[in-house]
């Protein structure tokens, strides 16, 4: 990905070989593709801070830096609790949502040093892979780390006891000691697509006419004269019944009004987030740093459009968000092949959460 210039993602579908872990893909819901097979959060670490129940997975970036070798491969991995109840927080990352940054050097033990084919592979693979290839197996229910197995049939694995209780009630119960265990549908996973990526083009930042004359005034002008014009603007916003809040929302609807359907804006070390809002924007000081001690940086943000593709929609309450701003490592620090927390923040379209 672009470090300067702004990549979108849409989701599409794909066939079940693309969004396989050794297509190093990008993608929503299902289970996740995992990229390296050592350190895996545990189920501990996928837990919502709020209600206590595992995570299910959101999505997943893939996102090398090619100045660094260790990163050659480096995917980003975001998980949020399917409660809406728990989403109510807004600003940093609610006990809701947790992203974890993963990397290997071209050179490993799991995938090819060459690119992946293009081709769908001759043999026809398993819907559902539930163990790596370095032999640790996952759950059953949510396609995470799998600790725990079936007492009775010793060959099914789950994260937790609330997915081990969930598959036995949905089917496991009936077939656990049959040759035949098909894997039912537990009701938990986000549906699954394909994120398609491509560049913003530069036509697509949509500023009206008024909005590019203020940016033309303002350059090479003193700082009284700044002033001077931004007073101008607010009688001008004033004029029109406009609040600061309006004009932040007009920009972003404007920004993303010629590619709607964009479910992800990723820009890292380049431009930052577009805010819905105008409340709840953080300051640099909100953004704590990594856990080697240097900075965290902007790197992508969701968009609302993705929860039209989730299917959370109900006629209660459901999960909502305006936007997630993901920020990661501005050094890209070395994990020794681990997996590590990054930091989230969600703005919602307004205060009334």
């Amino acid at each position: 990905m672009c470090s300067q210039q702004v990549e979108l993602g849409f989701v599409e579908e794909a066939a079940p070989w693309r969004l396989r872990s050794d297509q190093f893909p990008c993608k929503v819901g299902g289970r996740p593709a995992w990229l390296g097979e050592a350190g895996l959060p545990g189920p501990s670490e996928l837990r919502c801070g709020v209600c206590g129940q595992p995570r299910a997975f959101l999505l997943q970036l893939y996102a090398p830096v090619q100045e660094r070798p260790e990163a050659f491969h480096r995917s980003l991995f975001l998980f949020g609790c399917r409660q809406p109840s728990c989403y109510r927080p807004a600003g940093p990352a609610p006990g809701s949502l947790k992203v974890f940054r993963n990397q290997l050097p071209r050179k490993n033990d799991t995938y090819s040093y060459n690119p992946p084919p293009e081709e769908p592979p001759l043999e026809e693979l398993p819907s559902v892979n539930l163990q790596l290839k370095c032999g640790a197996r996952l759950c059953r229910v949510c396609g995470c780390l799998g600790s725990s197995t079936c007492s009775k049939c010793h060959k099914a694995h789950y994260c937790s006891k609330d997915h081990q209780i969930k598959d036995w009630k949905a089917g496991h119960k009936a077939s656990c000691l049959q040759p035949e265990d098909v894997i039912p549908d537990h009701k938990f996973l986000f549906p699954e697509y394909e994120i398609v990526r491509e560049q913003e083009e530069s036509d697509s930042v949509a500023v009206n006419d008024t909005e590019q004359e203020d940016l033309d005034k303002n350059e090479g002008t003193t700082t009284d004269e700044a002033s001077e014009l931004l007073e101008d603007m607010s009688l001008e916003m004033m004029a029109k019944h406009e609040t600061p809040e309006d004009r932040i929302f007009q920009i972003f609807k404007e920004r993303i009004s010629l590619e709607p359907e964009q479910v992800i804006r990723y820009c890292r070390n380049g431009e930052g987030p577009i805010w819905i809002s105008g409340l709840n924007i953080p300051l640099d000081t909100d953004i704590p740093n990594c856990q080697c001690g240097s900075k965290r940086v902007f790197e992508f943000q969701v968009m609302p459009q993705l929860l039209a593709h989730l299917n959370v929609d109900s006629l209660g309450e459901s999960i909502d968000w305006g936007t997630l701003a993901i920020y990661t490592c501005a050094v890209n620090c070395d994990l020794g092949n681990h997996y590590a927390e990054e930091f989230i923040w969600k703005q919602d379209i307004s205060n009334s959460v």
